[in-house]
């Protein structure tokens, strides 16, 4: 497994131009014809908080203090997780043509999927720093920390991104059944209630989810200036690189037939 992980990395630094080409080819397809552009990914997080937390805040603001921050802030991680899940899961499907032709690493494509998603999500992180500086919120030194979730959170994805792309060659159901799941893993995740809301069994389940973990610990680090407890960091850490591990594992395993199926 180690010799797999060494072997996954040398070839991302090898073909880091593929990469970057790729990337840029999916930040223009999404952008397309666009009047707004990338724009957009400060503006649809922003809109987006706004219904939400006027449709919410009656009902979950309790014990809040900062809402629209608690919203956007798990908002925008949640949705780098479904948007790069949900366009890595489709990438070895929509580059059939190129993989029939020439050999590259097929991990390429769900990777770089996730890295577009995340060049996304860079944007959406000014539109958090927008509602700090309009509700008046305060700066803590630990922002400065945020990139280690984030990073962890990365490789979550990434690996998530190598399990569905791979499934989704030999089971297209796969693609439907995803949009579903993520719609369940939303509402078991904390994003506009707060985690002590729920009674003590299914708080206890919650905080298996991994995206707990790293909404947790952004939280803290960018709306109450905590450092989190070790709990948080060792379920940031596993989450991403277990499921990273899990995910070159899988797709290596299933990747041998894939030029049967697309």
């Amino acid at each position: 497994m180690i010799e797999k992980l060494i072997t996954a990395i040398q070839h991302l630094f090898k073909y880091r131009p593929l990469i970057h080409e790729l990337v840029i080819r999916d930040l223009k397809v999404k952008y397309r014809r666009s009047f707004l552009g990338y724009l957009w990914s400060l503006l649809n997080p922003l809109l987006m908080m706004t219904v939400m937390a006027v449709v919410f805040s009656h009902v979950f603001r309790a014990n809040v203090d900062n809402y629209p921050l608690y919203l956007i802030s798990g908002q925008t991680l949640f949705s780098f997780f479904t948007e790069s899940t949900n366009r890595a899961m489709y990438s070895i499907l929509e580059n059939a043509q190129l993989i029939k032709k020439i050999y590259i690493p097929k991990f390429i494509f769900p990777i770089s999927r996730v890295v577009s998603s995340f060049v996304t999500m860079s944007f959406s992180l000014t539109a958090i720093l927008i509602v700090m500086l309009v509700t008046r919120a305060r700066f803590y030194w630990t922002i400065l920390l945020i990139p280690i979730p984030i990073a962890f959170l990365f490789l979550f994805c990434c690996g998530m991104g190598m399990i569905l792309s791979a499934l989704s060659v030999y089971f297209r159901d796969i693609t439907h059944l995803w949009g579903v799941a993520t719609l369940a893993w939303m509402y078991g995740t904390p994003i506009f209630y707060t985690i002590d809301m729920m009674p003590g069994r299914i708080m206890a389940l919650m905080k298996l989810n991994p995206m707990y973990h790293f909404l947790n610990t952004f939280r803290n680090l960018v709306m109450f200036g905590n450092i989190p407890g070790p709990n948080a960091w060792i379920g940031c850490i596993l989450s991403g690189l277990v499921v990273f591990a899990l995910g070159l594992f899988v797709f290596g395993r299933l990747q041998k037939d894939f030029i049967l199926y697309i």
